[in-house]
């Protein structure tokens, strides 16, 4: 249990937080947004002689700032509560199990009414944009989850195909080594057209005959190996009584 000089500290800290939280929404207006349009939080009397990256950056600015008020305001909320236990009696013990909600846990977090086991704060948000509420799967509610894994053309395909033709990423930003700019985006190491590394050189169908090679730089670069050293395979070339069969004419007369 909290000592009364315990409890009176941190209802002390908690009316200071609110007090400090209520004055930087009132100086500013919650973020701009009790301002009648989004130019005015920005500055802009209008869009029309922005150029569209500047109207893209007005609007990150613009969520940033909605994203801190309801943060902010969820906090006020929390100490609300918390001073409203205080008032009640309860501070200090978990609203769930009703068990004592340890001295260091209400140090790093003043505002809890629940212990550990019960915040709800360990459940991981699930949410997404809203306009993938209106896509069709698989291109809606997707996410990279190793889990539900899925083999057909999905939202991750269709951003590696647009990624190869360039990101605003940097190979600094990967943190591996990339031969040129075409492979600096997530997976870009990833086989297209096939699994195995074999399967690039030697695709062939139920009855062993060729149907696809898929090029790459890698089946050139051996391509030219073989062509200097003048072999068939990388393991050397193949003796007479193995290559003749497959290599030999059909005579169609």
């Amino acid at each position: 249990m909290l000592t009364h000089k315990q409890l009176s500290a941190f209802q002390m800290q908690l009316l200071k937080a609110k007090h400090d939280i209520e004055e930087r929404l009132r100086h500013n207006d919650h973020f701009g947004k009790e301002r009648s349009h989004a130019h005015d939080s920005v500055g802009e009397l209008s869009s029309f002689d922005n150029h569209p990256a500047d109207e893209a950056t007005e609007l990150y600015e613009r969520e940033k700032d909605l994203a801190l008020n309801e943060h902010t305001e969820r906090e006020l909320k929390e100490i609300e509560h918390a001073l409203e236990a205080i008032q009640n009696g309860t501070y200090g013990t978990c609203e769930v199990c009703g068990k004592p909600i340890p001295y260091e846990r209400l140090e790093a977090l003043p505002t809890t009414t629940f212990c550990k086991e019960h915040s709800s704060d360990q459940t991981v948000s699930q949410k997404r944009p809203l306009e993938e509420g209106v896509l069709i799967p698989p291109f809606g509610k997707f996410d990279f989850d190793d889990r539900d894994e899925s083999v057909a053309y999905d939202a991750e395909d269709a951003w590696q195909e647009v990624a190869r033709y360039g990101t605003s990423d940097t190979p600094s930003d990967l943190g591996k080594n990339v031969d040129y700019y075409g492979e600096v985006y997530a997976e870009s190491e990833e086989n297209v057209g096939y699994v195995e590394d074999l399967e690039n050189f030697a695709a062939v169908d139920l009855y062993g005959k060729n149907v696809k090679v898929y090029p790459t730089r890698e089946h050139e670069q051996l391509e030219n190996i073989l062509d200097d050293e003048g072999i068939m395979s990388n393991i050397g070339d193949l003796p007479a009584y193995e290559k003749d069969p497959y290599t030999e004419k059909e005579d169609h007369r």
